[in-house]
């Protein structure tokens, strides 16, 4: 069983930064896919970055260059690194976790572990 606990998520300036942090409780077995996706109120979940058990990481292209997603297994923690934050990033952000493999995705459907999420507000 996997239990995700995100925090991290506050309220900041547009142009701010953040870090949010994921407690894994046990890694999936290798392979596996970490993501971070979030959700607006009235907007479906979607995928925000997703990292790879062999550490291919991949980016929503709303998010590109300016967030960055990495972990540190001994840890049991994931990050999102978000810089150059904007009004349109302000969303609850969920950590999710399940196997996978080289590549993983940035749907909903292929993660069956997610964390209770964390909000995080930009205002302008």
């Amino acid at each position: 069983q996997v239990h995700l606990v995100e925090s991290g998520g506050d309220s900041v300036q547009s142009g701010g930064s953040l870090r949010l942090s994921c407690a894994v409780s046990r890694y999936p077995s290798d392979p596996y896919c970490m993501g971070w996706f979030r959700q607006a109120p009235g907007k479906e979940r979607s995928g925000v970055a997703t990292l790879s058990s062999d550490g291919v990481t991949q980016y929503a292209e709303a998010v590109q260059g300016r967030f960055t997603i990495s972990e540190d297994v001994p840890k049991n923690t994931m990050y999102l690194q978000m810089d150059s934050l904007k009004p349109e990033d302000t969303a609850m952000y969920y950590c999710a976790a399940d196997t996978g493999g080289r590549y993983c995705p940035g749907t909903r459907a292929e993660y069956n572990f997610w964390g209770q999420g964390t909000q995080v507000t930009v205002s302008s």
